[in-house]
């Protein structure tokens, strides 16, 4: 190791000085990911619009092997929207702390763990891809990861189970909540001993990803946990930032499949404590009650509209939650259905970056890329002659429709605000192809028929 003299020590403090101050003031001169500000539906990234689409291989990036080839590749197909749990539940992962002895001291870092969480900020903000960050991995605080988890007092070195109360084992699945590790807030049961190290070490995480621009945090991946522990991290985190100069953005992800659950009340009624709202479990709903769900949450916050997240959309053949087919026309539902962001959750149980995900991603961002979609809304009273989960329209009346069809079909669109003739071309989304352009003049309604069964999507302009 490398000993630095007291001259060099004091020069390494001020660049890193210079490095924060340099990040904070890009941030704070509209460079940071936040609300588009002609349309808070939606997201702005370096002063621009940005519509958030993604896919992959696992939940904590930051830990895995041949990061860079991946994150090119979802760059390559037009993704720029990763999720980041910082949990450390895999083979091959490593956890925050330094162990000792054979046992964890929650106050020496293990440096390992950071340099992986940095390389993957620097990548990520190098490839204008946004991160969704989560704080506390839920399930690395159950069951048998909990028994191997450095906070386990049974682990380290810091504390035992009779001065915090925590539990050496939790055999029950998150949802029982029966770790207490969640209910040490102020709010609660105000254990401080635990929330020393649990600020301990959201501060370190802080401490490097409040240099980049790209980063969005929610607190938790399904929790069912008292609304007084997101409430307070996301204070907490808010403050951290204030201090540093940086506004971010924070929200919680709740466990319930139903996003009219009392559960879901902080996201959504509370934008003072949680500023985005994450739908991600809306994704375990199928065909027309995915799309009709998800529209009246919309309309739930229309007197404050803000961005409506996905950063998980379940569905493959390989796992519980749905097949390929729910996936894919999740993905297409969530983006013409004025969503903020759409990501396919990693295998098995969702679609990840594998090949199908990919040509979703290439084809959504081929259309996309043709509109402006930020003008656009929801537009399925334009429709008629349609089934149940047929067909979807996004438009700006009078400029530009487009119309998703999950397994080919044929409806009536209604273009009676266009003043001059209409182009109609079709994209077949599995082969990211689009077809010939036909004009269309002097109609106010105009049939649209795929060319085939399968997954198709059409843009009039």
């Amino acid at each position: 190791m490398m000993i630095l003299n007291p001259r060099h020590k004091r020069l390494a403090v001020v660049l890193a000085g210079v490095i924060m101050l340099i990040s904070v003031r890009a941030q704070a001169t509209g460079g940071s990911i936040e609300f588009y500000k002609q349309n808070p539906a939606y997201w702005q990234y370096k002063g621009k619009p940005v519509l958030l689409i993604g896919g992959s291989v696992d939940d904590n990036l930051f830990q895995i092997p041949n990061l860079k080839e991946h994150l090119d590749l979802l760059k390559s197909v037009g993704g720029n929207y990763v999720r980041n749990t910082m949990s450390a539940r895999d083979e091959g992962n490593v956890w925050q702390f330094e162990k000792v002895n054979g046992k964890y001291d929650l106050n020496q870092w293990n440096d390992e763990y950071w340099r992986r969480f940095e390389n993957f900020l620097k990548l990520t903000n190098q490839r204008d891809i946004i991160i969704q960050i989560e704080v506390w991995a839920t399930f690395d605080y159950y069951r048998d990861i909990w028994a191997v988890n450095p906070f386990n007092p049974k682990n380290n070195i810091n504390y035992t189970a009779e001065q915090t109360g925590l539990p050496e084992q939790v055999k029950t699945h998150p949802t029982r909540t029966e770790n207490n590790f969640f209910w040490s807030v102020p709010a609660e049961r105000n254990q401080k001993t635990v929330l020393k190290y649990q600020r301990r070490f959201v501060d370190k995480l802080l401490s490097y990803s409040l240099k980049y621009p790209n980063v969005l945090y929610c607190m938790d991946n399904e929790t069912s946990v008292t609304p007084e522990w997101g409430k307070y991290w996301s204070g907490y985190i808010k403050a951290k930032a204030k201090e540093a100069g940086v506004k971010i953005q924070t929200t919680e992800m709740w466990d319930k499949w139903d996003l009219a659950h009392k559960q879901h009340n902080p996201t959504f009624d509370h934008p003072e404590t949680y500023s985005f709202v994450d739908i991600s479990q809306n994704n375990h709903q199928k065909g027309q009650t995915h799309w009709d769900n998800a529209q009246r949450q919309r309309a739930r916050i229309a007197g404050k509209v803000r961005p409506l997240n996905n950063v998980k959309i379940y569905g493959a053949d390989t796992g519980k939650y749905g097949n390929d087919r729910d996936g894919a026309e999740r993905l297409w539902r969530n983006i013409l259905g004025g969503l903020a962001s759409a990501r396919f959750h990693r295998p098995d149980s969702g679609l990840g970056l594998g090949d199908k995900a990919q040509a979703n991603i290439r084809s959504m961002r081929m259309i996309t890329d043709r509109m402006n979609v930020f003008t656009c809304t929801p537009g399925n009273s334009l429709l008629s002659d349609r089934e149940d989960n047929e067909a979807y329209c996004f438009a700006n009346p009078g400029t530009e429709y487009a119309v998703y069809f999950p397994n080919g079909g044929e409806v009536t669109l209604d273009i009676s605000a266009m003043n001059k003739p209409a182009t109609v071309r079709w994209l077949d989304i599995m082969k990211s192809k689009w077809s010939g352009r036909k004009r269309i003049k002097g109609k106010s309604k105009i049939t649209l028929r795929c060319p085939s069964q399968g997954y198709w999507a059409v843009l009039v302009r």
